[in-house]
């Protein structure tokens, strides 16, 4: 203790012991201590000189310390400070370094430092890193750590936290994958979000943002660990925009997990957190005074904006993400800060961007930023006070790339966007009480700045790229030069400045603007041909031998003019496709032409602009190339070499040749049309084939159910007969008043069972009537079937069986009145006979009551007479009406005979069509190498060629299972 005391506190008489000499006395004293006290203030004093020697105490008490980690886990003020002691040892900032990297003189006094701070800070570095290697050499070294993190005491967690973001810094790769494959690695991190101390808690965040940088998997793991919840509640409880740098902490870690992650991105899509984001842009009308901190948050916040609709995403996510953002009102938001007062001119530029990327593509984002209106008087466009700003050479150069970029955006895949563009340079449109869109163009497309000539003539590009309806109607758009002169077109007037010899900037743009205007139309190409001074003036720019400076204006003359040639329909007899190539041969030589044209994808300049969408340059002088004009330059420079090498007969040939295809295409157009409509046909008639069949089954049921009734009334007339029987045989000697009401139940029962029978009756009328029905709905389904053969036969053999039913019914009602008339006769036998035995002992009044019941019985036997009577019409009308079913039956065989020779004939048109359609094949593959070996450009259409082919084995295994059905 004596030593340590030595080393803590005042100095001993003696000489002092090195810095060294002190760092390995306590190195020995931390390995060998027995007592927990002597190791932790070895360990104390070892932390405490571990800022000053660094050097030292890395190299020689690295060990101890981890075997301390391992060893001492009960105890956390040691863990404490060994961890911190680690942290000096491996951390490399600045501002905690300046000491370790002062020398040290043998006296132990600092020398004068003679290295640069630069050098000092390089070694510092270099220190750390090598120290850290050491320390993940062991991957047990990180696991402990994490398993450290656990502990809740702060003077374990939080060194723990800084110790661990150190060694990310240093060796963030190995250290990432350790902890990848490390159990619940990430997930002991992500608890550091969680916990209450608010140090701890930042110190977590940049924790996790040196851990999420550039690996995938742990941005996975991190994102469903609920990331994005807790930072977006994190955010919100500091104050969003207004908070402080753990805002900005969170921010970077949301970009961290975001930035080319399509998963993460599309689960923040999914979780709803876009819609969580538009309270960060909630200004308040008093926009002065924006804070430093503030102004970083905001920015950091529309690059998340713009993460998530940014142009290298797939489009698919991209449109979704847009969606998104219009119907929660973000994109309402923005334009709210893009057209406030009083916004920093940074946080304006960058909301310009990030309104410029939500609308891009998106046309129902585009039509809502055409309807937004400056707070203005009167109220103007959003797009005309943006342009305002393109054209103004006073703005700062940064807003005018973001205004270009979102007019770009505007305009892109929006040709309605396009056409209001054109239209305000009309004759017909122009208002001249207020400042339009077109005006502004053309005044900066003609001012005195290069910018602004070149920023509007891209912008005027963008209005006509990929719209030929546009490019002809800007053809008759005409300018007022000055007083007493004619007006001339805008085209001229785009040439004449070209020829005047203005700055390279400006004759660039204007040479962008000429090639995408008259770029695959002709009507333009002849247009700028009639000007009998522009090919003379190509051809002279392009022949000179100027600097280096003027290369790229020839590289363009040369696109222009070979532009003139591909496309052009040869209308003008002095400058036909054959002229202008002799021209370039005689003037200029082919080679030398070729040799200019590359000379636009070999400037330095074009491979950066071809990079991305967003017109990003260092410098206004190097802003020369726009994105969408670099991938026209790679889509003709080709087809232009070609178009000037190629003799006139070659190109006849080539034109005979696209003409047959153009024949062959159409001719195969419409077979295949004939096809699908045929297809289509089949597919409706297995439709009703299917609903004919399901009808059948229905009735089949319906026939089931009636026989089975049909067989219970059959069993209950037996058992009614044999009742009968037996009661007339035992009861042959009874008197008159017996008989009488033997004969009234019997009555009474037949009387039920002939209403019965005209119920069933009735039913089955009313059954044959729906079969009628169904007879004729199904006689028209055929008339339009081509394959229904099948049912034909099953609704014979169902109305067969109908017709059996009735007749056996019929025979049925026969016997059973057969039998009501034999109960009758012998009821009056009977009652004859009991009458004439005791006629000398009854009275006058029962002879007359006995009467009275006969007269009665008599009546209801004539009642049941007319009803058999009306049974046996009815049976008679049944029968007519089968009949009138047999007939129809064989009228709808015969039909069925007509569809199935028409389907054979339609089966035989088909393949005759099949055959035509490979001859068509063949011709059209043979005229495709025909083409290729003239070294055309042939689209590729084998993949269409499959699948028609697997089309028509479909169709044909399709006639081949309707064949086999007819059969069965």
């Amino acid at each position: 203790m004596n030593f340590l005391r030595g080393v803590m506190g005042g100095q001993a008489a003696g000489p002092q012991p090195s810095g060294a000499e002190t760092i390995h006395k306590l190195c020995d004293r931390v390995a060998s201590s027995t007592l927990l006290e002597d190791r932790r203030d070895a360990v104390r004093a070892l932390k405490s000189l571990s800022k000053k020697y660094r050097l030292e105490v890395g190299t020689q008490a690295m060990d101890h310390l981890v075997n301390i980690l391992q060893t001492d886990r009960s105890d956390s003020e040691i863990l404490g400070y060994a961890l911190d002691t680690l942290y000096n040892i491996l951390c490399n900032d600045e501002e905690e370094e300046q000491d370790a990297v002062t020398p040290i003189s043998a006296s132990g006094k600092p020398k004068n430092a003679s290295s640069p701070d630069e050098t000092a800070q390089k070694q510092s570095d270099d220190l750390g890193a090598q120290f850290t290697e050491q320390f993940v050499q062991d991957p047990e070294h990180v696991t402990l750590l994490l398993a450290l993190l656990e502990e809740f005491d702060f003077h374990v967690r939080w060194p723990g936290v800084k110790l661990l973001t150190a060694l990310l810094k240093n060796q963030g790769v190995q250290v990432q994958g350790i902890i990848l494959v490390s159990p619940m690695g990430v997930s002991r991190l992500m608890d550091l979000l969680a916990d209450s101390r608010e140090v701890i808690r930042n110190d977590g965040l940049l924790l996790l943002q040196q851990l999420t940088k550039s690996n995938a998997a742990i941005q996975k793991i991190v994102a469903f660990e609920s990331a994005f919840e807790r930072l977006l509640d994190i955010i919100t409880e500091e104050g969003s925009s207004d908070g402080g740098i753990v805002v900005e902490d969170c921010l970077l870690l949301l970009l961290n997990l975001l930035k080319n992650n399509s998963s993460n991105q599309n689960f923040f899509k999914e979780g709803s957190y876009i819609q969580r984001m538009k309270p960060w842009f909630e200004i308040g009308d008093d926009n002065s005074g924006w804070s430093a901190q503030k102004v970083t948050n905001l920015h950091l916040m529309l690059q998340l904006v713009r993460v998530m609709v940014s142009p290298v995403n797939s489009p698919g996510a991209t449109s979704s993400c847009q969606k998104s953002m219009y119907q929660c009102g973000l994109l309402q938001q923005l334009c709210t800060i893009l057209m406030a007062t009083g916004v920093p001119a940074d946080i304006l530029t960058e909301t310009i961007n990030t309104v410029s990327e939500v609308i891009r593509g998106s046309q129902v984002n585009q039509d809502y930023f055409a309807s937004v209106n400056a707070p203005s008087n009167p109220p103007r466009p959003a797009i005309v006070v943006l342009l305002m700003s393109m054209v103004n050479e006073r703005q700062p150069f940064v807003l005018r790339c973001a205004v270009l970029y979102c007019f770009q955006c505007f305009l892109y895949k929006n040709q309605k966007g396009q056409g209001e563009i054109v239209a305000t340079l009309l004759p017909s449109t122009i208002d001249a009480n207020s400042i339009s869109a077109g005006q502004l163009l053309c005044g900066g497309l003609f001012s005195a700045d290069s910018l602004s000539n070149w920023c509007a003539a891209v912008a005027l590009a963008h209005s006509l790229q990929d719209n030929l309806t546009q490019k002809e109607q800007l053809l008759r758009v005409q300018l007022a030069t000055s007083l007493g002169k004619p007006p001339v077109s805008l085209l001229q007037q785009c040439t004449n400045i070209l020829s005047q010899g203005s700055k390279v900037q400006t004759r660039v743009g204007l040479l962008m603007l000429l090639c995408t205007w008259i770029n695959n139309c002709p009507i333009a190409v002849t247009h700028f041909l009639h000007n009998q001074e522009n090919v003379p003036f190509l051809t002279a720019q392009i022949s000179e031998n100027l600097g280096e400076d003027e290369r790229l204006v020839q590289g363009l003359c040369a696109l222009l003019l070979g532009i003139c040639i591909y496309y052009n329909d040869n209308s003008l007899e002095n400058y036909t496709k054959e002229k202008l190539k002799q021209l370039i041969e005689k003037r200029i030589g082919k080679e030398n032409f070729v040799e200019k044209l590359g000379f636009i994808t070999k400037h330095e300049l074009y491979s950066r602009a071809a990079q991305k969408p967003q017109p990003v340059f260092p410098a206004p002088e190097q802003m020369l190339f726009d994105h969408e004009f670099t991938k026209l330059v790679k889509e003709l420079e080709g087809v232009i070499t070609k178009a000037v090498h190629k003799s006139n007969e070659e190109e006849k040939k080539e034109e005979e040749v696209k003409k047959t295809l153009e024949q062959h295409d159409n001719i195969v157009t419409q077979y295949k049309e004939l096809i699908r409509e045929q297809d289509s046909q089949i597919q409706e008639l297995k439709e009703q084939v299917e609903s004919m069949s399901s009808q059948n089954e229905q009735m089949q049921t319906t026939v089931s159910q009636q026989l089975a009734q049909i067989q219970q009334h059959k069993d209950q007339y037996n058992i009614l007969k044999l009742k009968i029987g037996k009661e007339s045989q035992s009861n042959g000697q009874v008197d008159v008043s017996q008989v009488n009401g033997l004969q009234t139940e019997e009555l009474t029962q037949l009387r039920e069972e002939v209403e019965e029978l005209r119920k069933q009756h009735a039913l089955f009328q009313t059954q044959l009537g729906d079969k009628d029905a169904l007879i004729s709905a199904l006689r028209s389904e055929t008339a339009d079937s081509s394959a229904g053969g099948s049912d034909h036969t099953e609704l014979l053999k169902e109305l067969e069986a109908l017709r059996n039913q009735v007749q056996a019914q019929s025979a049925e009602i026969n016997q059973m009145q057969t039998e009501r008339q034999e109960l009758l006769r012998r009821a009056e036998a009977g009652s004859s006979d009991e009458v004439s035995g005791s006629g000398g002992s009854l009275e006058a009044g029962a002879t007359a009551e006995v009467e009275s019941r006969l007269a009665a019985q008599t009546a209801e036997t004539e009642i049941l007479k007319e009803a058999a009577k009306g049974l046996s019409e009815s049976r008679a009308e049944l029968e007519q009406q089968l009949a009138a079913a047999t007939s129809t039956v064989a009228i709808l065989q015969t039909e069925k005979a007509k569809l199935q020779t028409e389907v054979q004939e339609s089966k035989k048109e088909q393949d005759d069509l099949l055959m035509l359609l490979a001859d068509q094949d063949q011709k059209i593959h043979s005229l495709r190498l025909r083409l290729k070996d003239l070294g055309e450009p042939v689209d590729d259409e084998d993949d269409l060629d499959c699948r028609d082919q697997t089309d028509e084995e479909d169709y044909e295994e399709d006639d081949e299972k309707e064949e086999d059905k007819d059969e069965n």
